[in-house]
């Protein structure tokens, strides 16, 4: 962290003299290209909704841990949050229910109870509100170094299992008749999707985290024409929209994740109106 601090000062901008502008700017580096390679599957799965119903699960877990007077309640919530995504798997396996329906009765059931523990006894919902906007600059060194490693574990996860999950996602019969447990590599890719959308809700917001699960994918979508370039513009695409829309909740205040996913819509729009060959 000493080395990207002493790097950053170095450019000619007032936002490179923040300390907070140094780790929200790293932060952003770290989640983007995690939201901009998980969308490709999320889309592909049809499972837009999916990032929604995990964000309520966290929100869940966040008040299950500060009843229960944990020092770090975000634990919690990625234990509920890697439960549900295991249960929404099995569930939708075994009932052949369609994914919306399955998704809708988690999403139901978890931000129920939620809100049912938060305000139990009179409890108050106002202190949770953070969580539904989020704030990147609040965001910890300790924190960074946590989406670094989940970052990490998800490119090991693309690297070993790219074409498993991709067959998984496309044709579950094929791949099953090619050895390929599809209900486990479905699970595999819902855990990691629960990881980070729960460490990340804290920072960008529970109103919108699932936005920047979808509109990745949907903007790469418009313009490519092959799996690589599906991928490449996804990736991309989040990066500028992160770097983007932080420096336009610096300079103007608004909320870093609304700006990001304003930009999104904007590429994926602009994308829209002059795509020709596309998947």
């Amino acid at each position: 962290m000493d080395a990207w601090n002493s790097l950053i000062s170095l450019l000619p901008f007032a936002w490179a003299q923040h300390g907070f502008m140094r780790n929200a700017l790293l932060a952003v580096l770290v989640i983007s290209p995690l939201f901009g390679i998980l969308s490709t599957m999320v889309v592909t799965n049809r499972m837009s909704f999916f990032s929604d119903a995990l964000g309520h699960a966290a929100f869940t877990g966040i008040a299950i841990g500060v009843v229960c007077g944990l020092g770090e309640p975000l634990w919690s919530a990625v234990a509920l949050a890697v439960v549900l995504a295991v249960l929404f798997t099995y569930v939708r396996h075994r009932s052949h229910m369609a994914s919306d329906t399955v998704i809708g009765v988690f999403s139901s059931t978890a931000v129920a109870l939620g809100i049912f523990i938060a305000t139990t006894g009179g409890g108050s919902f106002t202190k949770y509100n953070s969580l539904l906007v989020g704030d990147i600059l609040s965001v910890e060194p300790s924190r960074i170094i946590l989406l670094a490693a989940i970052l990490g574990a998800v490119i090991v996860l693309w690297l070993c299992s790219f074409n498993q999950l991709m067959l998984s996602s496309v044709h579950p019969a094929l791949a099953s008749s090619r050895g390929i447990r599809v209900i486990w590599q479905e699970a595999v890719f819902s855990c990691a999707v629960a990881v980070v959308v729960t460490v990340a809700m804290t920072w960008v917001g529970l109103l919108v985290i699932n936005s920047l699960l979808v509109l990745p994918a949907a903007m790469s979508r418009n313009m490519a024409r092959n799996m690589r370039q599906y991928h490449l513009f996804s990736l991309v695409g989040a990066v500028v929209a992160g770097l983007a829309g932080l420096m336009t909740s610096y300079y103007i205040g608004s909320s870093a994740g609304a700006s990001i996913t304003l930009y999104l819509a904007i590429f994926f729009f602009v994308t829209f109106a002059f795509r020709k060959g596309r998947m």
